[in-house]
C-alpha cells in the first residue's frame, strides 16, 4: 500500500465576492508533521472548514479516491478526516473515558451503542495511554486543564480512527511543557497519519515542523522547511518580520 495523502487542488472558498480562499494546492502526505502559518485572515481555518465539509468550496479536495468537498461533515469524519477546533469541543460534564468512547462510536451501529459496555474498548485504552490521560480517565472532562482538553480532543480524532488529523491552534495557551508534550505527541502519531495544524507560535513550528506552508490573502505564499521560510524575504515582509521579534501574535 503507497503512501496516503489529502490532495488539494485549485480549492476556492468564495463569501459573496469576497475569496477567503484562493484557488489553493496542497499536497499534505502520511508520516510529517505540516504546519500552516500565515497572518490572520490568511485563509488557514477557511480552508480546513472546506476540507471538513463547514463550508462550501470549488475546487478539489481528494483523500483516498473520494471527494471530500462533495460530502456532508459526518461523511467526511467516517471516511477518516478529523479535526480539531480553537476551542475544545469536550462534554465537559462525562468523563473523560466517556468523551472517548461516544467519540469512537462513529465506527459502532446504533443497536451496539444502545448495548451496555463490558470494560474498556482496546482502542479507547490505547488512546488514553497515546495522549497520557489514562490516570485521569475517570474525570470529568470539564476539570481538565487547558491543554490536557486538547490532548483529549486529539484522543477523540483517534478512536474516530482519523487518518487525516487538522488541528487549528492546538497550543494557544498552553505552557510551555504542555507545548513540548503536545509536539511530541504529534510527532508520535503523525509517523501513521497525515497531520495538519494551523499555528501563530513560531517556536512551536520551529521545533516541531517536517513541512511549512505559508498562506497569505487566501493563496499560498510558499512551501518547505522552516530554514526555507524564514530565509524568504517575501515570507518576512508579510508574516514573519511582524512575529519572529516577539515571537507572539494575537
Amino acid at each position: 500500500m503507497g503512501q496516503d495523502y489529502l490532495e488539494i487542488r485549485g480549492l476556492t472558498v468564495d463569501f459573496d465576492g469576497f475569496k477567503a480562499v484562493d484557488g489553493v494546492d496542497l499536497t499534505l502526505l502520511q508520516g510529517r508533521v505540516h504546519f500552516l502559518i500565515g497572518p490572520n485572515g490568511a485563509g488557514k481555518t477557511t480552508l480546513v472548514d472546506a476540507a471538513t465539509g463547514l463550508v462550501p468550496a470549488t475546487g478539489l479536495a481528494r483523500y483516498r479516491n473520494q471527494d471530500l468537498l462533495s460530502m456532508r461533515s459526518h461523511k467526511i469524519v467516517r471516511a477518516g478526516v478529523g479535526r480539531t477546533f480553537q476551542t475544545a469541543t469536550v462534554f465537559e460534564e462525562l468523563s473523560v473515558l466517556q468523551n472517548l468512547d461516544i467519540a469512537g462510536g462513529v465506527h459502532r451501529s446504533p443497536f451496539a451503542l444502545l448495548r451496555a459496555r463490558r470494560g474498556v474498548p482496546s482502542y479507547v485504552a490505547e488512546a488514553l495511554e497515546t495522549v497520557g490521560l489514562a490516570d485521569l480517565r475517570d474525570r470529568p472532562a470539564g476539570v481538565l486543564a487547558h491543554g490536557q482538553k486538547q490532548w483529549l480532543e486529539i484522543g477523540m480524532l483517534l478512536v474516530q480512527d482519523a487518518r487525516v488529523m487538522l488541528l487549528d491552534e492546538p497550543v494557544a495557551g498552553m505552557s510551555a511543557e504542555e507545548r513540548e508534550e503536545t509536539g511530541a505527541l504529534l510527532q508520535r502519531i503523525g509517523e501513521e497519519r497525515t497531520i495538519v495544524v494551523i499555528e501563530h507560535d513560531m517556536d512551536f513550528v520551529r521545533e516541531f515542523a517536517d513541512v511549512v506552508t505559508v498562506m497569505h490573502a487566501g493563496k499560498v505564499l510558499m512551501e518547505g522547511s522552516v530554514t526555507e521560510i524564514q530565509a524568504s524575504p517575501e515570507v518576512q515582509e508579510v508574516y514573519l518580520g511582524r512575529t519572529v521579534e516577539g515571537t507572539s501574535h494575537a
